[in-house]
């Protein structure tokens, strides 16, 4: 367990803002886990202090600040094959799983080529990209909780999974993912592979990852919240992901915020539903272009734009 004088948290955000936190555990096993919580709670102040639990970092806009209580962050990595379906830590990262997914010629997670974070991670938010997402393959989920210190075991359908979210997120802080199993199909590691890459070069070519940045700030918008007047008139594009939907991305450049910049922080030109630090950005940068954009497509288009990332600068 370290102290605030230790950790900075920019330094576990892909973003590269974030100031100390109070109390950091990393811990590799479950029984680590309960440990550490065990002594933290020990602390004086620790029952008015909340528990954040921290994947790859790559959804995340702290605080300059930082955070007041304990960053938790499981590192099981925990990577098995049995038959046409494998475990997998939390801790473990997407592109990891999907090559040794490849390498057992298990095919299923193509969809996830590029994508940033932890297992963890994944299974908490639900995270898609090209049509796919992460419940389409997850047949259980082993979590523990943090204030009783018991083992759940959900298969899919109690895992709650929708757009982006899941009942972890839901248990926020309550409820940790330890472990994953993944149910996938045989494949031929070479055609596995090359999807993944299709999906990692449409990423590069489309998307700043040249900057630090946090992904999509924002969900995309669900094609029936706009109406068809509306789409025609601006000429929206409607894709599947995985339900009709108007990409956020589209109505922030129509709203004109295309390479808006507040401080060290800019929406990009590149993919206007990315925010990226480009000058040593403060989350006060992030968070004031986040509320410039939901009021820019709020006027222009009457949608609220719902955040996809985990905004704790709020």
């Amino acid at each position: 367990m370290s102290g605030n004088s230790e950790i900075e948290l920019k330094n576990f955000s892909s973003f590269k803002i974030g100031g100390p936190a109070d109390n950091f555990l990393a811990a590799d096993s479950p029984e680590s886990i309960v440990t550490g919580l065990k002594k933290w709670r020990r602390g004086i102040w620790s029952r008015r202090k909340k528990i954040f639990i921290l994947g790859g970092g790559t959804n995340i806009l702290w605080d300059d600040k930082g955070f007041g209580g304990l960053v938790l962050k499981p590192e099981i990595t925990t990577l098995e094959r049995d038959g046409a379906a494998i475990k997998v830590g939390a801790g473990v990262s997407v592109a990891d799983l999907l090559n040794f997914a490849a390498e057992n010629n298990l095919s299923g997670l193509e969809w996830a080529g590029g994508l940033p974070g932890t297992v963890g991670g994944a299974v908490f938010g639900n995270a898609g990209a090209f049509g796919g997402e992460t419940k389409d393959s997850v047949s259980e989920v082993l979590s523990l909780d943090t204030r009783t210190y018991v083992l759940n075991k959900r298969n899919r359908g109690e895992c709650e999974f929708s757009y982006r979210n899941s009942v972890f997120r839901r248990n926020r802080s309550r409820e940790i993912v330890l472990e994953v199993v993944f149910s996938l199909i045989p494949g031929e590691k070479e055609e596995i592979l090359n999807k993944a890459l299709k999906n990692i070069e449409y990423r590069q070519a489309r998307q700043p990852l040249e900057h630090p940045n946090i992904g999509s700030i924002f969900k995309n918008v669900q094609a029936e919240r706009i109406s068809p007047e509306v789409v025609k008139l601006y000429g929206l594009n409607v894709k599947t992901d995985p339900f009709p939907v108007i990409p956020t991305a589209r109505l922030i450049a129509e709203a004109g915020l295309r390479g808006l910049s507040l401080g060290g922080a800019m929406i990009s030109p590149k993919h206007p539903n990315f925010i990226v630090n480009v000058l040593n950005a403060s989350s006060r940068d992030v968070s004031g272009l986040i509320a410039v954009a939901k009021d820019a497509v709020n006027r222009k288009f009457g949608v609220r734009l719902e955040e996809e990332i985990l905004n704790l600068a709020s």
